[in-house]
Formats: C-alpha cells, sequence, structure tokens
C-alpha cells in the first residue's frame, strides 16, 4: 500500500476533488487526511501551538507508520477557516509549506488552490 498525506481544510465541499487529484499525482492507493479550518492560515502564522502541535503528530504518524510519499497543503475558495482573497492565501499556503518543509526536508510538498468550480489547481513553487 501506498499513502500520501494532505492538510486540508475541513469544508467537505474540497475532500473528494483533492483525493481524486493526489490519488492520480503521486499514484498512491491511499490519502491521510488531516483536516482544520483553514489550515493554511494556521501554519503560516504559527496562531495556535497547540493546533500547530496536533498537525504535526498526525502528520508524524502518517509519514512514519504509513511511509508517507509526499504531502498537499490545501487552500481553497469561500473558506469560512481563512476567508483571505485567493493571492493572500497563496502566500500562506507558501509559508506553510516552508513551515512543513523544516520538519520533512526530503519528502514532496505541495501546494493545491481549489477554485470556485472545485477544481484542483497545483500552485507552482517560487
Amino acid at each position: 500500500m501506498s499513502f500520501c498525506t494532505v492538510i486540508n481544510c475541513m469544508d467537505g465541499r474540497v475532500q473528494e476533488p483533492v483525493i481524486k487529484y493526489l490519488k492520480k499525482r503521486f499514484n498512491v492507493d491511499h490519502v491521510d487526511t488531516i483536516t482544520e479550518p483553514g489550515p493554511n492560515l494556521i501554519l503560516a502564522e504559527h496562531s495556535d501551538a497547540h493546533i500547530i502541535d496536533s498537525i504535526l503528530t498526525r502528520l508524524k504518524i502518517s509519514v512514519e507508520r504509513h511511509n508517507s510519499k509526499a504531502v498537499a497543503i490545501v487552500g481553497h475558495h469561500d473558506c469560512a477557516g481563512n476567508p483571505a482573497p485567493r493571492e493572500l492565501q497563496f502566500i500562506h499556503i507558501e509559508k506553510a509549506i516552508h513551515f512543513i518543509r523544516q520538519y520533512y526536508p526530503d519528502i514532496e510538498i505541495i501546494g493545491l488552490w481549489i477554485d470556485e468550480d472545485w477544481r484542483v489547481n497545483e500552485i507552482p513553487p517560487r
């Protein structure tokens, strides 16, 4: 069995498109899903140490026990947890990637944006 991990918003509208995309993108059988409202903002601003510790604990299980081969961090249109506009959410996603990369420098980490039509768009690395 093969795995990747997604740090995703809890919003149910984004779950299925993201899982389908990641299974194909990384050619994996399963996607471990870590959800919070607006996780890109939380990880970018380090705004809640308790939630960040929880995310990192769950990510560690996915990486160490499931041998997750990649991590995706998601932002999306119409997010209640992070109501910032798309351009600002892209910055949050980039900062979140940088933060997670400090813990897992050898794993591919990508950013995803889910647009107003619930399509998954991979954010090109800068």
